[in-house]
């Protein structure tokens, strides 16, 4: 791979100060309406391939025919355009860059969408500043000086992307911490500092995903105005912010001692199901201890769907649901089986009182609880030599 860090004239023209080589990845969905604009816009925009060598890859995830339109529309084009098509979208419009990176082989990564909200006369602009600075990232901003959020239609959008921005960058401060722009998807990457087999995206905020795992050294930015969409309708949904909500708890989740705390507040919410079970079984006339067992049950699912979605959404491929379900329901019953003569062992054995030897043995127990919900439910199984 070639180096890109050779000192850069501030005299040249950007044009000129672009070297190196790139793929620009565009994920799309259903985008038929969008490709023969973009690709025009993107040919006036490109310097010359001597001054930027430039191949656009189109990851596909469509229903309609946006592949054929692809196809045909390359033809007219000076630069190589190439479209993969993928049956399963798995990972969502995160997953196709993802698809993407691991296909390229250029010195730079560029990500847009491909419905002209991200202006394509970008493109060079956020590879030249890249190499003017050293930045291993360089993110199109709306929130910076120069930068807009014309194109997010009604204040509802405008809140709701607010907000995200604000979670996220709360709850990575120091990942995000040079990004004012952490749900843009518009953005330059040096290929070198991304390893695709790293990337676990859950939906299409990718640049999230990349900031957090990837952790590149330096970051720069430069503002863009966001565009009214060219064609076609939002995929923004309900649903997208379920997954980004999803996403963000996988990530703040990557390291045991996170998961463990949030393997502690799951257990504490799984008190309210449990309590209204209790509830609604006594008062149906059900007798308080077998009401009990049962209730406990509706706690241990709950605990279940939750810790399956925040915590071990990339490790649940290893085993059949049910056989998860089944070990994580035993560990969960063999949990209060082990309490109770643990602490009748502190009090009598070690004299502790009735109160703090309760207390160590939730903690006890909790600990070993979460150790072996990991090792026995969600590691892979051992293979035989």
């Amino acid at each position: 791979m070639r180096s890109l860090r050779a000192p850069i004239d501030p005299d040249l023209t950007l044009a000129q100060a672009v070297t190196g080589s790139v793929t620009l990845i565009i994920p799309t969905f259903n985008e038929a309406g969008n490709i023969h604009e973009l690709l025009r816009r993107l040919a006036d925009a490109l310097p010359d391939p001597e001054q930027l060598p430039c191949e656009v890859l189109f990851v596909d995830d469509s229903t309609d025919d946006t592949p054929a339109v692809i196809e045909k529309a390359a033809a007219d084009h000076p630069f190589p355009v190439s479209v993969l098509h993928r049956e399963a979208a798995a990972g969502g419009l995160g997953g196709a860059v993802v698809e993407g990176i691991g296909r390229a082989d250029t010195d730079w990564i560029v990500v847009m969408d491909a419905d002209l909200q991200h202006p394509p006369h970008l493109v060079p602009e956020l590879v030249g500043e890249g190499i003017r600075t050293g930045a291993d990232l360089v993110v199109a901003s709306r929130y910076i000086s120069g930068g807009s959020r014309a194109g997010l239609a009604g204040s509802y959008r405008i809140a709701v992307s607010r907000a995200a921005t604000w979670l996220a960058k709360g709850l990575f401060p120091r990942a995000l911490g040079g990004i004012s722009d952490p749900m843009s998807g518009f953005f330059a990457m040096r290929r070198r500092v991304v390893t695709a087999e790293t990337l676990k995206p859950l939906g299409y905020k990718i640049l999230l995903e990349l900031a957090v795992r990837c952790r590149p050294r330096k970051v720069a930015e430069v503002p863009f105005v966001f565009q009214d969409r060219y064609s076609g309708e939002s995929k923004s949904t309900a649903r997208e912010g379920l997954r980004f909500l999803a996403h963000l708890a996988s990530l703040r989740s990557a390291t045991p001692l996170a998961r463990m705390i949030g393997f502690g507040l799951i257990g504490l919410s799984g008190f309210v199901p449990n309590l209204a079970g209790l509830w609604l079984l006594t008062h149906a006339g059900m007798h308080y201890l077998p009401a009990e067992i049962v209730a406990n049950q509706a706690g241990v699912l709950w605990n279940f769907l939750l810790i399956e979605t925040l915590l071990f959404r990339d490790r649940r491929r290893h085993r059949h649901w049910a056989d998860r379900i089944g070990r994580f329901a035993l560990l969960a019953n063999a949990d209060l089986l082990l309490r109770i003569p643990l602490i009748a062992l502190l009090v009598t054995r070690f004299g502790a009182g009735a109160l703090p030897a309760t207390a160590l043995a939730l903690v006890t127990t909790f600990v070993l609880r979460f150790a072996a919900t990991e090792a026995l439910v969600y590691l892979p199984r051992r293979t035989r030599s």
